[in-house]
């Protein structure tokens, strides 16, 4: 089935087999940055934006996509605020595998596009989705945190 959307800003006309999750599509399309972990959606190695929300592209039907937005870390390559965003990262020393990287600058740059207060527990909830077997945590909550202050 042939799926139209718009695919980090350029609207794009993928291929996908019945039954293809939109992790799968993502990857046949050049975006490595989705990564395959757990394939059952608890890992948040593949997290995606759908319009706007994290979602773990691992258990989305690619159908799901159709007529969508999808961001994924390739499309915003030159948004400032996941250049801070990156920055802070490598600062504060969260990235170590870097293998849940991508999805916890996805969720952590949604949320401070969603602007407000932010507090620890904020930044928790948010990369909740997201396994990291390295870090502990501590350095990807502080580099969100660090971002967070130092935006205008």
């Amino acid at each position: 089935m042939k799926l139209t959307l718009s695919l980090n800003g350029h609207s794009t006309e993928l291929v996908a087999a019945p039954g293809a999750r939109l992790l799968d599509v993502l990857r046949d399309a050049g975006c490595t940055s989705v990564k395959r972990g757990c394939e059952t959606g608890d890992c948040g190695a593949c997290c995606v934006l759908l319009d706007g929300e994290p979602v773990n592209s691992c258990v989305v039907p690619a159908a799901f996509a159709a007529d969508a937005i999808v961001t994924t870390l390739e499309g915003l390559n030159d948004d400032p605020l996941m250049r801070r965003l990156q920055d802070c990262f490598l600062e504060a020393g969260a990235v170590q595998c870097g293998y849940c990287t991508p999805g916890l600058l996805l969720v952590a740059w949604q949320r401070l596009r969603e602007g407000g207060e932010l507090t620890e527990y904020d930044v928790r909830h948010a990369m909740s989705g997201n396994l990291c077997r390295c870090t502990g945590y501590a350095k990807p909550v502080r580099a969100v945190l660090d971002a967070w202050e130092a935006m205008p």
